[in-house]
């Protein structure tokens, strides 16, 4: 089986997302698609799986030319797509969600649920999948989620899979297992196209590489290539992928966490009595895999959660049992692990979302109004000062890419005087040229003496921002040690195990 796209260009106004691209996949290969957020890959993509008409060019199956009028079409030609974010209904079970759009009876409106349970065991069992086809969809780990939207394509006899960004929700550990699935499935004979930005994983499991940017292909890789030379392509110049700090200069007061615990809804002990420091001018990592209290924490500190007890002081000034506006009010800068959820309004504008906690200044309202011109030209300087790849102000939050959309995030929070800064996975789901300017943009807050709290699940992150590093596991800190701790400790200490304190 051979896919072929030929000069395909899809426009979104002025805006030309794919320039005529030409691109091939064979079957039992892996072709990596690499390039920048807001590059055109997922455009590309939503292309050939019938979201989008192209505007020239065309697509081919075996020669033959295709017309998808929607992903319908392409399902029935063989094309799966997992989506970065999971196209699942979180209240249906597993069964449930297989069936939607493919609905099998076994009478007048009796739903043959039985059929759906077994299609989701015989696929699972193909490939060593742990699914229980009844759980709901909003009790399964991530992991698991994406494993079911696989079973989901594979149960339609995709030929063809597209996994657009496929790890930007995984932990280390899910990542792996990802990378052996994708493995198995293109040694079974499936061709598998692999939308990501992330060097290593590129690397590792690609058969192929094409590089795009700003819409065009720029040319092929070999896996064998550096990680220096694929990031260059993918940018355009040369990137810094070694974060250059000076040794820390800490300063006095910051913040303190004194004996701090996070019930969740049901009582169960999601952070477990800790406590730690972090002073103006240094950088403390959160590290651990996620699941284990990371998230409480962050959510704790700038006043998310409510059934807290113990003390957060910054500057000598409780925080615990404030609201949130009063804790921002304070000087606290919170970029949230999840930028769709918590950090933007998708139907704001750029521009809206660059005063959304700022929306009582004064600089931006007059007698109740919001100043148009003002924020205006804040928001263009913005844009320019974070490079964020936009159209304008006016353009939606929701239209932009992921790592875009971070930049939004992450202008908005260190456009004011900050007293601490709280960044939780700042950098998930964002492509090397951007990782490059948010990690300086970290240390250059650092370097002005604010204290920095980093939340990362991405070991290479956390050790190189962090000046110490504190590692958690079930909702407690197994210890706080420097930053140049071997990585094989760390990993020891994730897994709740602590060899310093052994050997002492």
């Amino acid at each position: 089986m051979k896919l072929e796209l030929r000069s395909v260009t899809k426009r979104f106004g002025s805006l030309v997302a794919n320039d005529h691209i030409d691109l091939e996949l064979r079957s039992g290969e892996i072709h990596a698609l690499l390039g920048e957020n807001g590059a055109g890959k997922s455009t590309l993509m939503n292309v050939l799986y019938g979201l989008y008409q192209a505007d020239e060019g065309e697509i081919l199956i075996d020669g033959v030319p295709q017309h998808f009028r929607g992903p319908g079409d392409a399902i029935g030609a063989g094309i799966g797509m997992v989506h970065q974010h999971f196209m699942l209904i979180p209240v249906f079970t597993v069964a449930e969600n297989l069936m939607l759009g493919h609905e099998q009876t076994r009478g007048p409106g009796i739903l043959d649920l039985a059929a759906a349970r077994r299609k989701v065991k015989e696929v699972a069992d193909r490939f060593g999948f742990r699914i229980d086809p009844d759980a709901r969809v909003e009790d399964l780990p991530v992991g698991v989620q994406q494993r079911v939207e696989i079973v989901k394509a594979l149960v339609h006899n995709a030929r063809i899979l597209i996994f657009d960004e496929p790890t930007a929700v995984l932990t280390p550990q899910e990542t792996d297992e990802f990378m052996a699935i994708m493995r198995q499935l293109r040694d079974e004979g499936t061709a598998i196209v692999f939308i990501t930005h992330k060097l290593r994983e590129v690397r590792e499991v690609a058969d192929r590489i094409t590089v795009v940017r700003l819409g065009k292909v720029i040319g092929e890789a070999s896996p064998s290539a550096s990680n220096s030379e694929l990031a260059s392509m993918m940018v355009g110049r040369s990137v810094e992928l070694t974060v250059h700090k000076d040794p820390a200069t800490p300063g006095e007061g910051g913040l303190t966490v004194r004996d701090l615990q996070v019930l969740a809804e049901d009582g169960s002990v999601m952070v477990d009595r800790i406590g730690f420091d972090v002073r103006p001018g240094e950088v403390l990592a959160i590290a651990g895999v996620q699941g284990n209290g990371q998230t409480e924490l962050a959510e704790a500190i700038v006043g998310l959660q409510s059934r807290v007890s113990g003390s957060i002081r910054l500057d000598g000034i409780e925080l615990v049992g404030r609201s949130v506006r009063a804790v921002l009010d304070e000087g606290v800068g919170f970029v949230p692990e999840d930028r769709q959820i918590d950090g933007l309004v998708g139907s704001f504008t750029v521009a809206e979302n660059l005063m959304l906690d700022r929306s009582s200044d004064r600089v931006f309202l007059s007698r109740g109004t919001i100043r148009r011109r003002v924020l205006d030209a804040f928001a263009k300087e913005k844009i320019r000062e974070f490079d964020i790849r936009t159209q304008g102000p006016g353009s939606p939050a929701g239209s932009l890419s992921g790592g875009n959309q971070q930049k939004v995030v992450i202008a908005r929070e260190l456009s004011r005087e900050l007293r601490l800064l709280l960044a939780s996975q700042p950098t998930r789901g964002v492509d090397v040229g951007s990782i490059e300017f948010i990690h300086k943009r970290i240390i250059a807050t650092r370097d002005a003496g604010v204290p920095v709290i980093v939340v990362s699940s991405e070991l290479d992150e956390v050790v190189a921002l962090a000046d110490r590093i504190a590692v958690m596991y079930r909702g407690a800190i197994v210890g706080v040690v420097p930053a140049d701790t071997p990585r094989d400790v760390l990993g020891l200490m994730m897994a709740g195990v602590n060899p310093m304190e052994d050997a002492a």
